[in-house]
């Protein structure tokens, strides 16, 4: 076995069967874990995705497959970048939770499919988009790598539960969302960062703590909690959370860092000897109600009953290949299918 390097250096050594290869990783990964678990949004990855390459690449039966070639590319990316032992990709089994929808009405109402047949509650998708969730959903079962659903939660609370009660590896969450900063975390070990991919993989942030205190002006000491308080104050148009009008992000990073949390806030508008000026205190507590209702919305579910498809471990191969080499032909991506049976053959 390879010993590995102290701890205030960058790198590690690990073993492979030539010997100890030397892999550079940030400075908050030195483990004795053969690598991190890996958690990737699934929904965000593939939308995103979807609309990165064009439609005209299409599967012979004329289906496009642009989402299908770029999710998988990423996926394949991803393994070859952060060398993961363990990786869960995280299903929304309810896009717009029943009990979310309950405390703000609001919550991503706009995205509702609203043509006269489609079904009750459903998201607006686009056409050529649903199909390819299943054919991505074949290629990773094929390939071995797992899935993970919560009955009734969306993908954030898949993620959300999965990071915060991991005990043993370094969590790196993927995901385009900004709501899932809220997970970073470098106390209690194992480490959880975020890596945001809202502008794409190519120009993905990674963020713990410390970056989110820097881009966001929160308490570094308490970043994860303290960006979802930020965040129910200031809002989330793209999900239908209006926030509290005048609010914005300085001064609702302002507001947690100088009271702790949205609870020591809230507490602080009835308290006329807080530091509070008066015009803050009437727009929040004109926004009372508003704001007991959306804090348990815009945290993440953290305790649900997530069932995974398989073991998270990755695997060395592919679980199926015949099936991936029928599937890559199938739906025109050898290409990508051929990057990620060599990104999970490759040694790590």
């Amino acid at each position: 076995m390879c010993e590995l390097i102290p701890a205030d250096v960058t790198w590690y050594a690990s073993a492979d069967p030539t010997g100890c290869r030397i892999v550079r990783v940030a400075s908050w990964f030195v483990t004795a874990s053969a690598g991190p678990l890996l958690l990737l949004d699934g929904a965000s990855l593939w939308f995103r995705a979807f609309h990165a390459i064009p439609e005209k690449i299409t599967a012979p039966d004329g289906r496009p497959v642009n989402a299908l070639r770029g999710f998988t590319d990423m996926v394949a990316a991803l393994i070859v970048k952060h060398r993961p032992s363990r990786l869960v990709v995280a299903l929304d089994l309810d896009w717009r939770p029943a009990y979310r929808v309950e405390l703000v009405p609001s919550y991503k109402a706009h995205r509702l499919d609203t043509a006269a047949d489609a079904a009750p509650g459903a998201e607006e998708v686009p056409d050529t988009l649903t199909p390819q969730v299943d054919m991505i959903l074949e290629v990773l079962e094929a390939a071995g790598i797992a899935t993970g659903g919560s009955a009734g939660l969306e993908a954030d609370d898949v993620l959300g539960t999965l990071a915060t009660r991991e005990r043993t590896d370094p969590v790196i969450v993927v995901s385009g969302d900004r709501d899932l900063l809220q997970l970073v975390r470098d106390e209690p070990r194992p480490p959880v960062r975020v890596l945001y991919a809202g502008r794409g993989l190519a120009k993905a942030e990674l963020f713990g703590p410390a970056e989110v205190s820097a881009k966001y002006g929160v308490p570094q000491v308490n970043a994860g909690p303290a960006y979802a308080d930020m965040a129910t104050l200031r809002g989330d148009a793209s999900d239908g959370l209006p926030g509290v009008p005048g609010i914005g992000d300085k001064s609702a990073a302002t507001l947690i860092t100088r009271f702790g949390s949205l609870d020591a806030l809230r507490a602080a508008v009835d308290d006329p000897d807080a530091d509070l000026a008066q015009g803050v205190r009437t727009k929040l507590r004109a926004a009372e109600a508003y704001l007991k209702a959306a804090a348990p919305v815009v945290r993440v579910v953290r305790d649900a009953e997530v069932t995974l498809s398989r073991p998270d471990t990755l695997p060395t191969a592919p679980a199926d290949p015949a099936r991936l080499l029928d599937l890559a032909a199938r739906y025109n991506a050898d290409s990508p299918i051929t990057r990620l049976t060599a990104a999970l053959t490759t040694p790590r």
